[in-house]
């Protein structure tokens, strides 16, 4: 396609969004929900053919997705007698056996060769997000149940969104993949007990099942794609390139999925679930990336310390919410978190890929000179 197919595409989209807001405000609101998701999906197209708004595509999609299942709720509830939340917990091992299969022994590695890194970025994940989700659940006055899903994605690990995020912000990417590595496999025993306390007084926990399901839904499929990693690796090339594209979509149906099934509640309190989630998420950098300078690590390690404490597996933390049997209420700020995270994390590793830290520019300053 050419560039001037994709540029009209996205100024063909303004009329469509003023054509909505009109019907709207005039009560033809039937023609509103085809209209703004085709608002989205015209941007998300227009995108790719922009090498700076790329990335963005799969999130505008998301957005498109969402405001599908906002306006037809019932069509990702259930087909014919099946209800589509069955889906969530095997879409989650799928994604999870797709980031073992990314993954392999070395990545571990790194706890023997960066010990403060990743020691920092550990305890900075399982201590500024889950306070930072207890902080704003108790402001929230929101009905116990929503609140504890604040505290939920605080609590669970940091998930691959923040090694492609590390590697765009110019950080440092063997350390993001460590403490990402690290920290979920800690998720069953950390996960479960941080919810049991500071969760516990919203919703009731029960942290040994919780744990089993951290392992049911995590741990077994990590394990598989490792094993699979170690001994088929590259020769299975179609599984290989097939995989991020699956957990993609994996991701964007859990998402739909739990959007349709809490439409009702999003509706109540919707505007102030996104201002608590965006603060959560930005509060997640800022934190992360001051505990790094506190404890006088470099600028890419605390780049990565950011971005790490800030982006959560907003998957895992839906499948979660489905095994407690709460999706449409525990499981809808997780829901939110991960569109929002994605934006604000390509926001700001592009700002950072801009801004080569200071170290790189005196190395290559002196490359320059020594040759």
């Amino acid at each position: 396609m050419k560039p001037l197919v994709f540029k009209s595409l996205l100024w063909s989209s303004l009329p469509v969004l003023l054509l909505a807001g009109i019907l709207y405000l005039t009560d033809h609101s039937s023609f509103v929900g085809p209209l703004l998701i085709l608002f989205f999906v015209l941007i998300g197209i227009g995108f790719r053919g922009f090498e700076n708004l790329k990335g963005f595509t799969y999130t505008i999609m998301i957005f498109a997705s969402v405001t599908a299942a906002m306006f037809y709720p019932v069509v990702f509830q259930e087909v014919g007698n099946y209800k589509l939340s069955g889906l969530i917990v095997p879409l989650l091992q799928i994604i999870m056996f797709g980031m073992g299969t990314s993954m392999s022994l070395k990545d571990f590695q790194g706890v023997v060769k960066m010990p403060k890194g990743v020691l920092v970025g550990v305890l900075c994940q399982f201590s500024i997000m889950p306070f930072i989700g207890y902080s704003l659940a108790k402001s929230s006055g929101f009905p116990p149940e929503i609140a504890a899903g604040l505290i939920l994605i605080g609590c669970s690990p940091s998930g691959m969104a923040s090694n492609v995020m590390s590697f765009l912000a110019k950080a440092n990417l063997a350390l993001s993949i460590t403490i990402t590595a690290i920290t979920t496999m800690l998720a069953p025993f950390v996960t479960p007990v941080l919810m049991g306390w500071l969760a516990g007084e919203f919703v009731e926990v029960d942290v040994m099942k919780m744990v089993m399901d951290i392992v049911k839904i995590v741990i077994i499929p990590i394990g598989a794609g490792l094993l699979f990693n170690k001994y088929l690796g590259g020769k299975v090339k179609w599984l290989d390139a097939a995989m991020p594209l699956v957990s993609m979509i994996g991701i964007a149906v859990i998402i739909v999925i739990i959007t349709a099934a809490g439409r009702d509640s999003l509706l109540n309190i919707g505007p102030l679930l996104i201002l608590l989630v965006v603060i959560h998420n930005l509060s997640g950098y800022t934190l992360g990336y001051w505990a790094g300078k506190l404890f006088r690590m470099d600028e890419r390690d605390c780049r990565t310390i950011a971005l790490e404490v800030g982006m959560q597996n907003a998957g895992l933390a839906s499948g979660l919410a489905k095994e407690m049997g709460k999706i449409a209420t525990v499981g809808l700020a997780a829901a939110v978190f991960g569109p929002f995270m994605n934006i604000t994390g390509s926001v700001l590793a592009s700002y950072w890929h801009r801004k080569p830290p200071k170290d790189e520019i005196e190395n290559k300053t002196f490359d320059h000179h020594s040759g």
